[in-house]
């Protein structure tokens, strides 16, 4: 074969193989070590509800609810686009029963990562925003079913709430609740703790897909008046109403000093400098607070 042929047959292979990785939207799963797989594997929260756990956006992805009923197994989330098999190998180790129902708490990939793969054998449901959100974002697996304000699911006796309380992280944030288990699975609206690689985690507000840093506190207070004791949050350990509170108290928080600082007359470049989240163990990006600065005044 002549050299310069031979040279086009491979970059031609190169670019296919570049193209198919691309169309695939594939991740590569992260290197792990053995305590970090063990960090991972499914856990019993209470009789009949489990967590996959998932402590950050990059290596772990976020915590996947799994409520195991006599008809069949209703998730909500489903981390990477990679993450099948893995969510599928640990609902097995629990129960028996396929997983009929995955709930998405909202778009981004490390929840609703696997919709593509779960809607052979599976019913996939999201806020209409969150869709359109997929479908924009050219995500896999947008889902069949949406729903406006409200939704539920029903199933071997058990029933399960999603309920959409208004923007925050994005404009499609939904949260599952399990009002016999007296339990929310609140996607990214709350997030707690430290990402598996230890840094600490802060909430993000996602403004290119609809996010509000003012309306959240709202939507969070939304949330609080359901009758529920257990959190799972979007990413972190389980947790209690009390720190949902907590959360929502400081946002409240940033939102007063950014605020005062523009009341102030601080310009949005030096506003980062002038608004301090350390107290909060909040350490938010410089973009963030400038975000945040771009919706206070816009709004006023």
């Amino acid at each position: 074969m002549p050299a310069l042929q031979k040279f086009g047959s491979l970059a031609a292979l190169v670019v296919l193989a570049s193209m198919i990785t691309v169309a695939a939207g594939q991740q590569v799963p992260p290197t792990l070590t053995p305590e970090q797989q063990e960090r991972l594997r499914i856990r019993e929260v209470m009789d009949g509800l489990y967590v996959i756990p998932g402590f950050d956006g990059g290596q772990s992805g976020g915590n996947v609810a799994v409520r195991v009923t006599d008809d069949g197994v209703i998730i909500v989330d489903n981390k990477f686009p990679y993450s099948f098999d893995f969510i599928t190998e640990q609902v097995a180790s629990v129960t028996d029963q396929p997983i009929k129902y995955v709930l998405n708490t909202h778009h981004h990939d490390d929840h609703s990562g696997s919709n593509a793969d779960f809607l052979p054998s599976a019913e996939v449901i999201a806020h209409k925003n969150a869709r359109e959100n997929i479908v924009r974002n050219n995500q896999p697996g947008p889902p069949r079913v949406m729903f406006a304000d409200e939704t539920a699911v029903f199933l071997g006796g058990v029933e399960v709430y999603m309920y959409h309380f208004g923007r925050g992280h994005t404009n499609g944030d939904a949260v599952a609740f399990f009002p016999d288990l007296r339990t929310v699975h609140t996607g990214d609206l709350f997030v707690f703790g430290q990402r598996l690689n230890g840094t600490t985690l802060g909430p993000f507000w996602d403004f290119g897909n609809g996010g509000s840093v003012l309306e959240w506190p709202a939507t969070l207070t939304r949330l609080l008046a359901l009758d529920f004791d257990t959190v799972i949050p979007g990413h972190g350990p389980i947790l209690t109403k009390a720190d949902v509170r907590i959360f929502r108290g400081k946002l409240e928080t940033v939102i007063d000093r950014v605020s005062a600082e523009i009341a102030a007359g601080t310009t949005r470049d030096d506003i980062a400098s002038r608004v301090d989240t350390t107290d909060l163990d909040w350490p938010l990006a410089a973009v963030r607070i400038r975000d945040l600065f771009d919706e206070v005044t816009a709004s006023q």
